[in-house]
């Protein structure tokens, strides 16, 4: 009997043409930055236009996506797909060098599926939409960009592309501080990415032929503390996109400024790409320096978890309160990351996916209920369920599945990484047991601080001041919509996690098997014993 993956994988192969030499990820790159660029041509004047050409060029973009995914990827295979290559400045060794595997694919797709969203929750901007639709297209090539190019100086070309449309996405349609937010955004966010550059150009042109392949350099072999060097040079810049406190200052400024569609785009695509980076390039490419980094990584995930989530109680404005709940969920994922299995790897990815979605959800229905009583203040609001209850039910829904309730992807990568931490042979058990026992405190305060939150804002007496001044009118079936499209993948993976995790699970078996090789003790014999907290054995 055909397993599900078996039948997918079959059924999946019978396009009627051969695809397979089709340059389908620099297609989907490049499309929306192409069609970006006819944006000033098209005749409009109230935005409705660009808004709806927006939107079709997002669709189908998306759509490509998931073509060369259905027909194109297998699952089985740990190794590079789609790949393409193609030599730009090769007197630097510099290719446009692209592919995707179980470590990039799944969020690709969640990039294709947010910002797609993104762009129709957009509807409301009208202040220069032609400017507003072109970053958002822009952004969209870029996103996907980072999460395909397989060329260490290409990687750090587009993640600078990315910077640029966030910095006037911010600056011209934030809020009342937004130039301080997007000053701030880009100056944590460059200074991190000077640290990206430097590292490159050491490693491609360390030990003979300069190269930048991102393949070719993880194969490099580097003495011990060149590795340690490299480490903390891409940690420190990935710590601020994750983010990790304590390069975090900028992202609750950042989302306190944002407009909604900026908001999905900050908390379900920007993050993940530090998370990402910090697989691909500190685990996967330095992997004896990761196990000595590996600790560390663990005590930063858990003062993620616990700062943020108590930081979180103290904030009253409503912005501020979920993207402080944004960086203590992103804490698991450094734990997952630095968990020497492969269940704790495969929770890390998933709690990528599955946070984007959930934040992505969240803040879109922040900027929607905003945009009713112009407030963002907890003291303000009170009683607004009355009025808006079909508000009140998705706010709800969504905050429950932040909270990590059963049967929402949440609560299955989270449940991933504990275990796949608590059961890992690479530390002492008293190491682990401290540092179980804080990411269940930290699982505790997220419902306390969240619930706390739906209460101030739907339950209790109404404001009347808040009432008189303002309409408030319930959810309209355009933002109904894109909370439900959240909904679906949210409660599809919780329901049934293989949805997704048999996307990378190959992949991710490959890379623990690395990592575990780079230290003797877990290499050879499973009862070895366990390492120390502080001090790895290193091969």
């Amino acid at each position: 009997m055909d397993t599900p993956h078996s039948v997918l994988c079959t059924s999946s192969r019978i396009p009627s043409m051969n695809t397979a030499n089709f340059p389908w990820l620099t297609t989907i790159i490049l499309f929306p930055i192409a069609a970006s660029l006819l944006l000033p041509f098209i005749p409009d004047k109230d935005g409705k236009t660009v808004r709806w050409y927006s939107l079709i060029v997002g669709l189908i973009d998306f759509a490509l996506i998931v073509y060369a995914f259905w027909s194109e990827y297998d699952f089985s295979n740990p190794n590079l797909q789609l790949a393409e290559s193609y030599a730009w400045i090769p007197q630097i060794g510099l290719n446009w060098s692209v592919g995707a595997d179980g470590l990039s694919m799944p969020l690709i797709l969640l990039t294709g599926f947010i910002t797609t969203l993104a762009i129709l929750a957009s509807w409301p901007v009208t202040l220069k939409p032609k400017l507003f639709y072109f970053l958002m297209l822009a952004m969209y090539g870029g996103q996907i960009a980072v999460f395909a190019v397989q060329d260490m100086l290409l990687f750090f070309l587009v993640w600078e592309l990315e910077l640029v449309p966030v910095y006037f996405l911010l600056s011209i349609w934030g809020g009342k501080k937004r130039q301080y937010a997007a000053t701030k955004f880009i100056l944590y966010t460059a200074g991190g990415s000077l640290f990206i550059l430097l590292c490159a150009l050491t490693m491609g042109f360390y030990g003979g032929t300069p190269t930048f392949d991102m393949q070719a350099l993880a194969a490099k072999s580097y003495p011990f503390n060149f590795q340690l060097l490299l480490y903390a040079g891409f940690l420190i810049a990935y710590a601020v996109k994750l983010p990790i406190i304590p390069l975090h200052t900028w992202l609750p400024d950042a989302h306190g400024e944002a407009t909604a569609p900026v908001h999905m785009l900050l908390a379900g695509i920007l993050l993940k790409m530090g998370g990402y980076a910090l697989v691909r390039m500190n685990a996967q490419m330095l992997p004896d320096a990761h196990a000595y980094f590996a600790p560390i990584l663990i005590i930063l995930g858990v003062v993620n978890i616990i700062y943020a989530a108590l930081t979180s109680f103290a904030q009253r404005n409503l912005k501020r309160k979920i993207a402080y709940s944004s960086i203590s969920h992103m804490g698991f994922v450094t734990i997952g990351i630095a968990s020497f299995t492969d269940l704790g790897l495969n929770g890390a990815i998933l709690q990528m996916v599955s946070h984007g979605l959930i934040g992505a959800s969240l803040f879109f229905l922040v900027g929607a209920t905003y945009d009713r009583t112009h407030t963002l203040m907890l003291d303000e609001m009170g009683g607004v369920g009355q009025r808006m209850g079909k508000i009140f039910a998705m706010f709800t829904t969504c905050s429950m599945a932040s909270l990590a309730l059963p049967g929402m992807s949440g609560f299955v990568a989270e449940l991933m990484v504990f275990v796949g931490f608590s059961t890992s042979d690479a530390y002492n058990p008293t190491f682990k047991l401290i540092v179980v026992f804080l990411m269940a405190v930290g699982v505790i305060l997220t419902p306390i601080y969240l619930l706390s939150m739906l209460r101030e804002i739907f339950y209790g007496k109404e404001n009347e001041e808040l009432i008189s001044h303002q309409k408030l009118i319930d959810a309209e079936p355009r933002e109904i919509f894109i909370i439900a499209c959240l909904l679906i993948p949210i409660i599809g993976v919780g329901l049934y996690p293989k949805l997704l995790t048999q996307v990378y699970e190959s992949s991710t078996a490959q890379l623990t098997i690395r990592l575990r090789n780079s230290v003797p003790t877990l290499a050879h014999h499973e009862e070895v014993p366990a390492l120390s907290m502080n001090a790895p054995e290193i091969k």
